[in-house]
């Protein structure tokens, strides 16, 4: 069964390199340039991990995020918050998302993050 990732973003260039990369992981990657119904979407793909942007059209990264996180059964999916905004941490955490990614990033470093959030899920489970 393949690892499934979920990315909100309405950066073409970001969703095509993410995509690309995550792929050759042997990701099934699904992706959002918005996020109207996140919750129905977020059911319908059951991602293993969700990369939120700040900037998301319609809500916006800190509502969806917090739509997402306030539904029982999609609470501990976890959420990396990404943004190249320089208060990237506090809008994570009042999001309430279990991590952040400063953009512009590594791509090691997207790596290394959703590697962490995954064991961790895998280490509460």
């Amino acid at each position: 069964m393949s690892k499934r990732i979920l990315i909100f973003d309405d950066d073409v260039d970001i969703l095509s390199i993410c995509t690309y990369i995550l792929e050759e992981q042997g990701w099934e990657v699904h992706t959002s340039p918005h996020c109207n119904n996140i919750d129905t979407t977020v059911r319908s793909i059951k991602p293993d991990v969700i990369l939120m942007d700040n900037w998301i059209p319609d809500t916006g990264g800190i509502v969806a995020t917090q739509i997402i996180k306030s539904q029982a059964d999609l609470k501990d999916i976890p959420v990396i918050y990404f943004s190249a905004n320089n208060d990237i941490q506090s809008l994570a955490k009042q999001a309430g998302a279990d991590t952040y990614l400063e953009k512009p990033f590594d791509l090691t470093e997207l790596e290394l993050v959703i590697d962490k959030m995954l064991s961790n899920r895998s280490k509460s489970a």
